[in-house]
């Protein structure tokens, strides 16, 4: 079996991906380390081969394949791509493959819906989506999935890809618009969940901005000299992750407020092993629910690639 991008997208619909992952936090997965390997490429600069393993006994394994070759780019050529291998864990026979980039994409965008679930009020109704690319045209209608969004707007770097966006969401029925380069503050005070897919190396959102009860989903650091949020959010807010071992040592937007002591590790108060397992119950716990700020930091895990992956191979199995 063989599934494309849009193939991918067909098989993982939100309300299911989101369940999936719910359900494998719960679970014994094993998630080595990523493995990261150098490559020579005659004339053009060393490209990086990345492995990405994860296995349930006797049920399923999984790596996902990515490599990452710049020289592609005085090709024309894409300088990333992915796999992922699907197996049995019991005969190692192989299953299924699939294409990476989405399925990544779209277990990101789970994530943060799933985080979402136990963080965001139930009645939030208005996104703030900070960034317009790739990864705002999945995260958008994954929190719509799981809360009563009535109202999107959209602020990018650049103030035309933000209208592009709106422009497509109001084509789908979407109240959507987009949000002028310098009224990012008033946006943020006024937004019920905050979703950030950024490339930025600077803190865009301020602490100082938001209103009590808002949520903040950061998704774009995933290297330590990246930042969405600066320390004054997170000394503000409830602070949850995706795993604790990666968000501590991979994104700018914790490891830099851990290092100055405007956070403790004691102030990550729960993972998604934790939330999923019902041993915190996320917002609900929190000492003022309906005026507490909660953050949530992903990085990203192999455990949810497997989950998307069982996912979608399960999905088209039982169609065919």
């Amino acid at each position: 079996m063989f599934l494309n991008a849009e193939q991918v997208s067909q098989a993982l619909p939100w309300s299911a991906l989101v369940e999936a992952l719910d359900d494998v936090f719960t679970r014994t997965v094993h998630s080595p380390v990523r493995h990261h390997h150098h490559l020579q490429v005659p004339g053009d600069p060393d490209a990086t081969l990345l492995l990405m393993p994860a296995w349930i006994e006797g049920k399923y394994l999984g790596v996902k394949q990515v490599n990452v070759f710049p020289g592609n780019s005085t090709r024309g050529l894409p300088g990333l791509t992915g796999h992922y291998l699907l197996s049995c864990a019991r005969t190692g026979h192989h299953l299924a493959q699939f294409e990476a980039n989405e399925l990544t994409a779209r277990r990101t965008a789970a994530a943060s819906a799933l985080a979402a679930r136990y963080l965001a009020r139930e009645g939030a109704c208005e996104l703030l989506m900070v960034g317009a690319g790739r990864m705002a045209r999945r995260l958008i209608p994954a929190h719509q999935a799981m809360r009563p969004i009535q109202r999107v707007r959209i602020w990018d770097i650049r103030e035309a890809s933000a209208r592009d966006l709106a422009n497509e969401l109001q084509a789908e029925g979407i109240d959507a618009e987009a949000v002028p380069e310098k009224s990012l503050a008033e946006a943020a005070g006024r937004a019920d969940i905050i979703s950030c897919a950024t490339l930025s190396r600077e803190p865009l959102i301020r602490g100082e901005w938001l209103s009590p009860g808002t949520h903040l989903d950061l998704v774009g650091s995933f290297t330590p000299f990246m930042r969405e949020a600066d320390d004054e959010v997170m000394r503000r807010s409830a602070i949850f992750v995706d795993t604790r071992e990666g968000a501590t040592s991979e994104t700018g937007d914790l490891i830099d407020p851990l290092t100055a002591g405007v956070i403790h590790e004691s102030d990550i108060l729960a993972d998604f092993p934790d939330l999923c397992s019902k041993r915190h119950a996320g917002r609900s716990s929190l000492q003022d629910p309906e005026q507490a700020i909660t953050v949530f930091k992903s990085v990203g895990a192999s455990v949810e690639d497997l989950a998307a992956a069982i996912l979608a191979y399960e999905r088209c199995r039982e169609q065919s």
